[in-house]
């Protein structure tokens, strides 16, 4: 049985569909995830309007450190958590303390980059948004990792996302390994 926690960050706007594949796919291994919300406890969706209700307010968790924090995509979801200074906060907190920082699609650029929170790290992200990226280094490929940042290439990718993270909370950290060419690690 796996005793990682998880969090999955929605902010208004945010890819439903990335953020309950993953969602999903965790907790049927059995990865204990929390859905926390930015602003409001009920957080609709970009695409098709979707309302989640989420398990707390990112404020009521602040301090609490989790093994691995999720940034899902979407248009707006990504701003609104990239200009959101209590998830920056969040993210710094859990970046200083190793814990796995999970982009996907546009998250990385929109969240981490425009905060300068990649540190040089490689990443993916959705489509030609790493042209606008000037704090990481864009690698072509589904799923990236490098040291603590590991990254989605988007929607496309979900289950493999999920299920790579999956993998990765199971092992420890020295354990990891270059183990597929869709995957590059930095340790």
């Amino acid at each position: 049985m796996n005793n990682s926690k998880v969090a999955i960050l929605l902010a208004e706007g945010f890819e439903e569909a990335e953020a309950i594949i993953i969602f999903n796919a965790l907790c049927r291994v059995k990865i204990d995830v929390e859905l926390l919300a930015c602003q409001n406890n009920l957080v609709v969706s970009s695409y098709h309007k979707v309302n989640m209700e989420a398990h707390a307010l990112l404020k009521d968790r602040e301090t609490t450190l989790y093994d691995a924090i999720i940034l899902p995509g979407g248009p707006d979801g990504t701003i609104n958590l990239g200009s959101n200074p209590d998830v920056i906060s969040f993210i710094q907190l859990h970046d200083k303390a190793r814990k796995w920082i999970c982009p996907i699609c546009s998250a990385a650029v929109k969240v981490l980059n425009k905060n300068k929170l990649l540190h040089g790290r490689r990443y993916v992200c959705s489509g030609d948004l790493y042209k606008t990226a000037n704090d990481g280094i864009y690698v072509d490929q589904d799923i990236v990792l490098d040291e603590n940042l590991f990254s989605g290439r988007g929607l496309g990718v979900a289950f493999k996302f999920a299920f790579t993270l999956a993998e990765l909370l199971q092992l420890d950290k020295k354990e990891i390994r270059f183990q597929a060419e869709h995957i590059y690690v930095n340790y």
